[in-house]
């Protein structure tokens, strides 16, 4: 990742912010700047997701890149977002925990680094409720 691309995606990776059309009422993740639906009559404002929602799908990952050894196993899913819109996302819990309709909400973690001295990055990432 370059340094560059880090900044651009602040905004998104910090506050779970995507994009809602006001003429159709369809919510987006990540941001559109156009609505496939409504293309050029769309009228798009920028929304911030509450970050609640339930898992479609997912799988658990058992061997991976070096860079994340240290996680596996671990839980990649398919999260609906309340709102509507699906993301790829990292459930935190324990594998055998996470299953398909069980009910996420966002967290703040750690996503990587650019090498053992580079930068930190974080993110959203999902867990179960309690």
């Amino acid at each position: 990742m370059t340094v560059p691309r880090f900044w651009r995606e602040q905004a998104s990776r910090y506050n779970l912010v995507g994009s809602h059309c006001k003429t159709c009422n369809e919510y987006f993740y990540p941001t559109r700047n156009l609505c496939p639906n409504c293309r050029r009559d769309g009228d798009i404002e920028q929304h911030k997701f509450k970050g609640q929602g339930e898992i479609v799908t997912l799988t658990i990952t058992h061997t991976t890149s070096d860079e994340f050894n240290d996680l596996v196993p671990y839980t990649l899913a398919i999260v609906k977002l309340d709102e509507g819109p699906c993301l790829t996302t990292q459930i935190v819990d324990e594998p055998e925990k996470a299953a398909i309709g069980k009910r996420v909400h966002s967290v703040f973690r750690k996503l990587g680094s650019d090498g053992e001295d580079g930068i930190l990055y974080y993110g959203t990432k999902f867990e179960l409720d309690k």
